[in-house]
């Protein structure tokens, strides 16, 4: 069309359709049923079949790809596999299909790669950024996603195996290390470097020859290809009280110290330990028992020390105690007491509770409780020579506290310890008492003392008052007795004159108290006057 059809005598109208309209980006395919053959018709048009055996499929919509988009493609009649690459309007031909469908192409930063392998020849490519990266018809990507190129810091490193060769290498920082085809990442990647300084060492296996060494060369260490790191060293520092037992590859112990009287040259306080050798450990009982071994020495303290323990054991008159012992101690041979025991505190307690129920067994209670410290200090003197053994020696052993296992026992033994306790505290309140009161005494005795020292010393001012008193007297009666002298020649007279005045001040001092003064006939001669009489008369 467009156009009228007028059939001929003997035609007939077999197939009527429409045409098939297809755009731009449109295509169908078509296929001549008696021949066989198919091809494609694109847009935009109208299409109609040129020959009777020609038909159409519906219409397909073109495969558009942008820049960074591609597509597989495989042409079934041949089996050959192609790439196409955007940017593009794809129409595949009749024989050719998609796998996959449109995919993304890698678009890779500058630290960015991706590793790709040709399914079919096995070869690994590399591709690095920045780039966008499209993959060949059999190409397919290595590590499942685009991958980072490994930063190396300054005291960073990494181990990069070939797998075709095998070959190691090592590549330390600064760097941006890119994997190789055939390359992987030893040891979980990148590490670390070691910094080796006055602190820290490096232990180093060479994993080729098995031999280890001690790297103390101040650095920051980073191993070869073949080299291993065992172990990061800290430098072991011992204080003036610790030492250490080190045991080297042949089994030889040596002793370090801190305390700077024991050092020598070949054992420093402050060292790091050569290959194969080790610091001994020890188990160790704890617990007042010692039940459990389960207290690890390393660093051992070389001061004096406490230890406690407490054991049960059974007096002659069959009461079982339990006693609690202190025990005062110091190590002093270490390599003598690693070389004789590996549980020191156990073996002390097992000897101290075997001597102790010897001798708690041939004393009763009483005895026991009277002489506990003597009990004590026969354990101590017996078991120098086990302690000797030991390489320690033990100033003091006491038994803190003792009990009863029983608790009827443990109570009459409570009463009788507290009678006692008050028996003590009532001699203990007499003997202050007694204390108080000879004080007093002697605070008495000294007082006394005092009074008859200022009696004395009163007695003798009164004399000296007295005679500086009586001195003035005389000297006053002197002088009135010469100053008269020449008026009155007798000296009986200045005598009762003298007498005369006494009398007069006795009474003017009389008469200005309110005291009363009384004279007997023979003491007073008074001449009475009166304004009546002419004459004087004498009482």
């Amino acid at each position: 069309g467009p156009q009228l059809l007028y059939l001929g005598p003997y035609e007939t109208a077999a197939f009527h359709s429409q045409g098939v309209t297809l755009s731009k980006t449109e295509y169908v395919l078509v296929e001549n049923q008696l021949t066989g053959d198919k091809s494609i018709a694109k847009g935009p048009n109208v299409w109609f079949p040129s020959d009777p055996f020609e038909r159409a499929s519906a219409p397909i919509a073109a495969i558009s790809l942008q820049e960074d988009e591609y597509v597989r493609l495989k042409d079934e009649a041949t089996g050959q596999r192609m790439v196409q690459k955007g940017k593009a309007l794809l129409f595949l031909d009749p024989t050719v299909k998609t796998e996959g469908g449109v995919q993304k192409a890698w678009m890779l930063k500058a630290f960015e790669y991706v590793r790709l392998q040709d399914k079919v020849m096995g070869k690994i490519t590399v591709h690095r950024g920045e780039q966008i990266v499209f993959p060949g018809p059999d190409d397919v990507l290595l590590d499942d996603k685009k991958l980072s190129a490994l930063d190396l810091q300054v005291d960073e490193y990494v181990k990069l195996e070939d797998q075709v060769t095998g070959e190691i290498r090592v590549v330390a920082g600064v760097s941006r290390v890119f994997l190789g085809p055939n390359e992987r990442t030893l040891d979980g990647g990148k590490k670390k470097a070691i910094q080796v300084d006055e602190e820290h060492a490096v232990l180093v296996r060479d994993v080729s020859t098995g031999q280890i060494r001690l790297t103390t060369e101040q650095q920051l260490f980073v191993p070869g290809p073949h080299e291993a790191i065992e172990k990061v060293q800290t430098l072991i520092r011992l204080a003036d009280h610790e030492a250490v037992v080190v045991k080297d590859k042949s089994g030889k112990l040596t002793v370090h110290y801190g305390s700077p009287e024991r050092q020598s040259p070949d054992r420093p306080r402050s060292f790091f330990l050569a290959p194969y050798a080790e610091i001994m450990q020890l188990w160790w009982s704890s617990g007042l028992r010692r039940a459990s071994r389960d207290l690890c020495i390393e660093r051992f303290d070389t001061r004096p020390q406490y230890m406690w323990f407490e054991f049960d054991c059974r007096t002659a008159d069959n009461v079982e105690l339990v006693l609690e012992c202190t025990m005062f101690w110091e190590a002093l041979d270490l390599e003598k007491m690693v070389r004789s025991t590996g549980n020191l505190p156990g073996d002390v307690f097992n000897q101290c509770r075997s001597q102790f129920i010897k001798k708690v067994s041939k004393v009763t209670l009483k005895k026991f409780m009277e002489e506990l410290h003597s009990v004590s200090g026969a354990v101590y003197q017996e078991d120098q020579p086990f302690y000797e053994v030991r390489g320690i020696s033990v100033h003091s052993l006491e038994v803190t506290r003792y009990k009863c296992s029983d608790s009827r026992t443990s109570e009459v033994l409570q009463q009788i310890i507290e009678e006692t306790t008050n028996r003590l505290n009532r001699l203990s309140q007499a003997e202050s008492e007694n204390e108080v009161n000879i004080f007093r005494m002697q605070g008495q005795i000294e007082q006394q003392k005092l009074n008859s020292s200022l009696l004395e010393i009163q007695q003798e001012h009164a004399k000296t008052e007295a005679r500086v008193a009586g001195a003035s007297e005389a000297e006053r009666i002197s002088a009135f007795v010469a100053g008269l002298e020449k008026d009155v020649p007798k000296l009986e007279d200045r005598i009762e004159m003298w007498k005369v005045l006494r009398k007069t001040d006795a009474l003017s001092v009389v008469s200005g108290g309110g005291g009363n003064l009384y004279y007997t006939p023979n003491d007073i001669d008074l001449s009475l006057h009166t304004d009546g009489a002419a004459a004087r008369s004498k009482v």
